[in-house]
């Protein structure tokens, strides 16, 4: 039976020593901290990855080298399953472990463990397909991610500098290739013609929209941006603005997706390109996440969240799924988490089933797939729409009886094309959002009176000790410490339609917030002179 090749691994891994006073904790995101810090850890997914694909028979998985919206100076990595899906939860520990193994020999003595417990075949091929974003530390972590694949024999395929969602897309296209259930072809060209030609036989015969811009956050999503608009040709025009991706600091710095949503205004870099009644949307970093806005005709700023992309894309779904008469087969269903804004998840319970689950992607795509079409997207702006592969049959075994129903048909066929299933994507969700707002012939201001935001507000608390607070119901309710809901709860009903919840942070009407931050820093022991001025008694 196959080994592990330990002298070739104990060499690499001298070379890449773990920093003895750190800790480093594999999460929804991956590993992500300062990009400084991470060379012992990237080898170490290096080989990770390479006993993932062995595990699993050879199947390729992917490895990601970013930090998504966070600043320049940190970085990240994280690993693809074979479907273009986030890691099996068991393998995060397993990762964690690896990661945090002091010396070499532990790290040896980890991995074989880890062969044994999870009974990994070493004479099966390991296959990897790799990427990173535009950070500065990104060369050198790769440098380092493919010591652990020639420390271990894997073959590896190097996607260069890319988007997330394109990673994941080439996960899965190289895993289906020449299958029943094959996703495109397995390269950058073939996601952008998968995308482009959905988009324009969805657009085929309406009105042809105003430009685009988009802000770029001066990260990767400017490269895949750029090309994208050579593949789109003169069906839609983009305008490209923040791709600085050279400059140093530029990269998500009073700009990109996580601004908008946070600050809640225009990034200062689009404010001379802006005019009166013209939308605009961000990206992040490594473009997976997404936020749309307009200016009003005063030049008021309104923003189009997560929240205001699912209810605009479910609504959509469902009239194409009951114009192609398969409403009695086909049931689509919202996942959301408790961050959404109640106005849209009253909006979309009156039309939909919705269901509520704790705050993290995984829990999102998790219990979409359990719909026969599941949207989900969270308030920032990250997500996707999954068809079931039963309801992918439906659709292409479906005979129309009438042409509206034909019509409706193709649409939706064409929707299963243009969206990228595996993982929020920042570019096929703004050509998804495009396709709606040409169909219902909505522009900025339409699209936001579907329903009115409640005023809302996040609230951070600083406490001696964030494992101390317990929730259950979806992250909806305290658990502990003991009493303190029940406090929450006497000032929630205080104020009509209120709504408050603790999770990392607090998220309700403005006043409340500041009441609940200010209850709840006194209840974990807060310091009375150091007691934010802000936070209410």
């Amino acid at each position: 039976m196959s080994q592990l090749p330990l002298k070739s691994i104990q060499a690499f891994s001298d070379a890449h020593p773990k920093p003895s006073d750190l800790h480093f904790q594999y999460g929804t995101a991956g590993f992500r901290t300062s990009g400084s810090t991470l060379d012992s850890v990237v080898f170490r997914v290096g080989i990770l990855a390479g006993l993932r694909s062995k595990r699993l028979d050879g199947k390729t998985i992917g490895v990601m080298v970013t930090a998504s919206h966070n600043p320049e100076h940190d970085n990240g990595v994280k690993l693809v399953d074979p479907r273009g899906e986030m890691l099996e939860a068991s393998w995060e520990t397993h990762a964690t472990v690896l990661a945090n193994a002091p010396t070499t020999d532990a790290f040896l003595e980890a991995l074989e463990a880890l062969v044994r417990n999870a009974k990994i075949d070493l004479s099966k091929p390991a296959r990897v397909v790799y990427a990173r974003d535009t950070r500065p530390s990104g060369p050198a972590l790769i440098s380092a991610l493919e010591d652990g694949f020639k420390a271990l024999g894997v073959e590896a395929r190097d996607g260069g500098v890319t988007t997330t969602p394109i990673l994941h897309y080439l996960v899965k296209a190289i895993n289906t290739k020449g299958t029943s259930e094959s996703y495109g072809e397995d390269s950058e060209e073939g996601y952008f013609t998968k995308l482009s030609e959905s988009f324009k036989k969805l657009v085929v015969g309406k009105a042809k929209p105003d430009p685009l811009i988009i802000d770029c956050a001066n990260g990767v999503g400017a490269h895949a941006g750029a090309k994208l608009v050579k593949y789109l040709g003169e069906s839609f025009s983009l305008v490209l603005e923040n791709t600085a991706t050279s400059t140093p600091g530029a990269l998500n710095d009073s700009c990109g997706a996580d601004f908008v949503k946070t600050m809640q205004r225009l990034p200062p870099s689009l404010v001379e390109h802006m005019k009166p009644g013209q939308r605009a949307c961000s990206l992040d970093g490594d473009a997976d996440r997404l936020m749309y806005y307009y200016l009003d005709e005063r030049g008021q700023f309104h923003m189009l969240d997560g929240d205001k992309i699912a209810t605009l894309v479910a609504a959509f779904i469902v009239e194409l799924v009951k114009l192609a008469g398969l409403d009695s087969e086909v049931k689509v269903g919202v996942v959301q988490t408790a961050y959404a804004n109640g106005a849209s998840t009253k909006y979309l319970a009156e039309r939909l089933p919705v269901k509520c689950v704790p705050t993290g992607v995984k829990h999102l795509h998790h219990a979409a797939e359990h719909y026969n079409i599941g949207v989900y997207f969270e308030a920032n702006g990250h997500g996707t729409v999954l068809f079931s592969r039963a309801t992918q049959d439906i659709l292409a075994s479906y005979e129309p009886s009438t042409p509206a129903q034909s019509t409706a048909l193709n649409h939706l066929i064409n929707l299963t094309q243009l969206i990228n299933q595996t993982v929020g994507d920042a570019l096929s969700d703004m050509l998804l959002v495009e396709v709606v707002l040409a169909h219902k012939s909505y522009s900025g201001v339409e699209w936001n009176s579907l329903y009115a935001d409640l005023p809302n507000r996040l609230v951070k608390v600083v406490v001696g000790n964030r494992n101390a607070f317990k929730t259950e119901d979806a992250e909806r309710r305290l658990v502990s410490p003991p009493g303190l809901q029940a406090k929450i709860d006497e000032l929630v009903r205080r104020y009509e339609g209120g709504r408050s919840f603790c999770s990392q942070d607090f998220a309700s009407l403005p006043e409340l917030a500041f009441r609940v931050a200010g209850l709840v820093y006194d209840e974990a022991g807060g310091d009375p002179s150091k007691r934010p001025k802000e936070f209410l008694p």
